[in-house]
């Protein structure tokens, strides 16, 4: 039987529970895993690259690094190029993220960029995050997510195509089954806190509160989570609006004279 190959990442840093509970269960597994992470939280940074300044990768144990100051993204590359010396893992799996990754927040999220990074390499790639960061069950959550790895090697990807994988925020054994969904639109209400510092600077932290019920469309993700269903959308790389294309050439958008 084949030995498969990890190449596991977060954006949470190598202290994560979610990574370090996943990472557990993978090895009970007999997975080869690897384990490249940010040396602190790198949430919010996409799939950005570091390109102002050189990256350090220090060995923490066997098959275990992590990137000093780098992004989820630089570990998918340092991981790819430097430790596996360029020979493709079976799988990339990304997190288990700390919050959630719905809707609008596959833009921003780390753990999204470095399952689409991956898959940029040609690596099936799958992100996996709770549907609320409120005493989420991290060790039911690793147990499903094990599941939906075994499945994605033995029945593979659409080309160019990762999973973004969200439990909802429920015991394991009340989850209802698994739903194949699409991107939900924003629905979290926007949130800008102000600080003061002693020395009367002005701060501003942003953020967002739980979605809005009512802003949640049937077949989404959002939808999904909140009644009990594993949400399992498909995201692809190419983000061209072919319909897009073709309303603005009967629009003669390029006559431009």
């Amino acid at each position: 039987m084949k030995k498969y190959k990890v190449l596991l990442v977060n954006d949470d840093g190598y202290q994560s529970e979610g990574l370090l509970l996943l990472r557990k269960k993978l090895l009970e597994q007999d997975f080869d895993v690897i384990t490249v992470t940010p040396d602190r939280n790198m949430s919010g940074t996409s799939h950005s690259l570091t390109f102002t300044r050189p990256l350090k990768i220090e060995k923490l144990e066997e098959n275990f690094y992590y990137i000093v100051d780098g992004t989820p993204a630089d570990c998918v590359h340092l991981g790819y190029h430097i430790i596996l010396k360029g020979k493709k893992p079976d799988i990339l799996i990304s997190g288990i993220n700390t919050g959630p990754n719905l809707g609008n927040d596959i833009f921003y999220s780390g753990t999204v960029g470095a399952a689409r990074e991956g898959t940029i390499f040609g690596i099936p790639s799958v992100a996996f995050s709770p549907a609320s960061s409120k005493n989420p069950d991290f060790k039911g959550m690793a147990d499903i997510a094990v599941k939906i790895v075994k499945q994605i090697l033995h029945k593979g990807l659409p080309d160019k195509v990762f999973l973004n994988v969200t439990f909802p925020n429920i015991q394991i054994n009340h989850i209802k089954g698994y739903l194949l969904t699409r991107q939900g639109r924003g629905a979290y209400k926007e949130e800008i806190k102000k600080y003061i510092s002693p020395s009367k600077e002005v701060y501003y932290w942003i953020g967002g509160e739980e979605a809005l019920e009512e802003e949640c469309e049937r077949g989404t993700d959002y939808t999904a989570v909140r009644e009990g269903y594993v949400s399992i959308t498909p995201i692809r790389l190419d983000l061209t609006d072919y319909r897009g294309i073709e309303i603005l050439e009967k629009l003669s958008f390029l006559n431009l004279e």
